[in-house]
């Protein structure tokens, strides 16, 4: 009787590793530093530039982790600063 060899895929490795290590809780980086949370504005694209993906998607608090109230407030402000056509609403290639 030959023995069978199971193939891991990523998805099923990358469960693994979640099941077995504790990750560390993410920390909201406005509450800590009051200096960031002000400069929080629609005209500061560096800022509001790093909360966006490569497709110019929003990136979710459960990734960023940043906390309800301050992933509200943002997301207003990435959308005023897409409006005025400082960010863009998708990516430019596809």
């Amino acid at each position: 009787m030959s023995k069978l060899k199971l193939k891991l895929n990523s998805r099923l490795v990358k469960k693994k590793v979640r099941k077995q290590g504790f990750a560390v809780k993410k920390q909201c980086r406005f509450k800590n530093n009051e200096e960031l949370a002000l400069s929080l504005d629609y005209k500061n694209v560096d800022l509001l530039s790093n909360f966006l993906t490569e497709r110019g998607k929003i990136l979710p608090s459960r990734v960023s982790g940043t906390s309800s109230y301050y992933q509200r407030k943002l997301s207003q402000e990435i959308k005023l600063a897409r409006s005025m056509a400082l960010l863009p609403y998708c990516s430019m290639h596809r």
